[in-house]
């Protein structure tokens, strides 16, 4: 009967105990939020415009973001990025380019160099 007894008080501990730790008030949910500091709310804010964007994209997104610089040329820059990437490559097909060529050709038209003359 002892070993009843026993485990009818442990029992008893416990449930007390779990009842006791259910009523007491999470740690975040009852303390008042903290102001964000001007890097955190930097960083929240970084983070909500990262969305959509992944691997070294976000990466350099989110630096950039971070020291303060603008986003809004981003966009923009992109764009004629990809524009003078089209114009490069329709040059290299109308110029027929093939392997090295087109390779040494594409370098230096996205740089913005002057084409090197074929043949």
């Amino acid at each position: 009967m002892s070993m009843s007894l026993r485990l009818l008080a442990i029992s008893a501990a416990f449930a007390f105990a779990g009842a006791t730790f259910a009523a007491t008030p999470q740690a975040g949910t009852a303390a008042p939020a903290k102001p964000r500091t001007a890097q955190q709310q930097r960083m929240a804010d970084c983070n909500k415009q990262a969305t959509g964007k992944k691997g070294d994209e976000r990466k350099a997104f989110m630096s950039s973001c971070l020291k303060g610089h603008s986003t809004a040329a981003t966009p923009s820059a992109k764009a004629a990025q990809q524009e003078k990437m089209k114009t490069c490559n329709a040059d290299a097909k109308t110029k027929a380019l093939k392997g090295a060529e087109r390779k040494t050709f594409m370098s230096s038209c996205l740089k913005g160099d002057a084409a090197p003359s074929t043949h």
